[in-house]
């Protein structure tokens, strides 16, 4: 196997550059505990069409998550907490996906900045404030809905799904167990999306099954920095990276 049949533009320079790419994001996921389909659409798309990038994340991005998403026994309790918005994210990415078809052009471009720039601002200012539990259900589907869109739009499923889960009060755990729910339900339908749009081919699966590995070793070394780094300085520099990013993609599709 060739790194054409891998990448998008196949060459081993390219093939390198994203190797490193998801390295570099599974470090960012063992450390703050979100990031690897956003620091990966951000940097992949640089250098390739947002819905290739897309493609080639799915397959770390749904492990990861899975991963993330125990202890199994608790996970019917988050299940009711949090259920509502998952069905609100399949229903808004699958929607999203018919509406405006697989990510691509420079819409999307504009779009992942704007949504980046976003989840930065929440990152480093963001205080979102308790959710009543009796509107729970319904802001969750809202909420899951307009996540789903976005997901269509730009592969990218943190805003504003992650504010509104940070809302719920579920605790350190709890919080950590619901990305991990909702982050693999939105790469499960972010693959659908995909393949409705003709965007997710064998191919492009088996791809993404290769990025799986240097996704689990960054990972694995992310949760070793966590004990040896501050998280909290860590997560501020990931932040203002992330902002200076997503103003550079806006600037470039506005530009462009």
């Amino acid at each position: 196997m060739t790194p054409a049949d891998l990448v998008p533009g196949g060459t081993p320079a390219m093939l390198t550059a994203v190797i490193a790419v998801f390295v570099l994001a599974g470090v960012v996921k063992g450390v703050v505990g979100l990031g690897l389909p956003t620091i990966s659409m951000a940097m992949l798309a640089l250098v390739m069409a947002p819905a290739q990038a897309a493609a080639l994340l799915i397959v770390p991005s749904l492990v990861t998550n899975l991963w993330q998403a125990r202890p199994w026994p608790t996970l019917p309790h988050s299940l009711r907490r949090i259920g509502a918005m998952q069905v609100g994210i399949c229903v808004g990415t699958v929607a999203g996906a018919l509406w405006l078809g697989a990510p691509s052009g420079q819409w999307a471009g504009v779009a992942l900045g704007l949504a980046l720039i976003a989840y930065a601002a929440w990152g480093l200012f963001g205080t979102p404030p308790s959710v009543p539990r009796r509107h729970e259900h319904a802001l969750g589907a809202l909420v899951g809905a307009v996540t789903g869109v976005i997901t269509a739009a730009t592969g990218v499923f943190v805003i504003p799904a992650v504010p509104f889960l940070q809302a719920l009060n579920l605790g350190k755990d709890g919080l950590i167990q619901a990305m991990g729910i909702s982050f693999t339900v939105s790469t499960v339908a972010l693959a659908l999306g995909l393949w409705i749009n003709g965007g997710y081919s064998p191919n492009a699966a088996g791809s993404s099954v290769m990025m799986l590995l240097p996704a689990l070793a960054g990972m694995a070394l992310g949760q070793w920095l966590r004990n040896k780094l501050s998280a909290r300085m860590f997560k501020l520099c990931f932040m203002i990276s992330l902002a200076v990013l997503g103003a550079w993609q806006v600037a470039r599709g506005w530009g462009g």
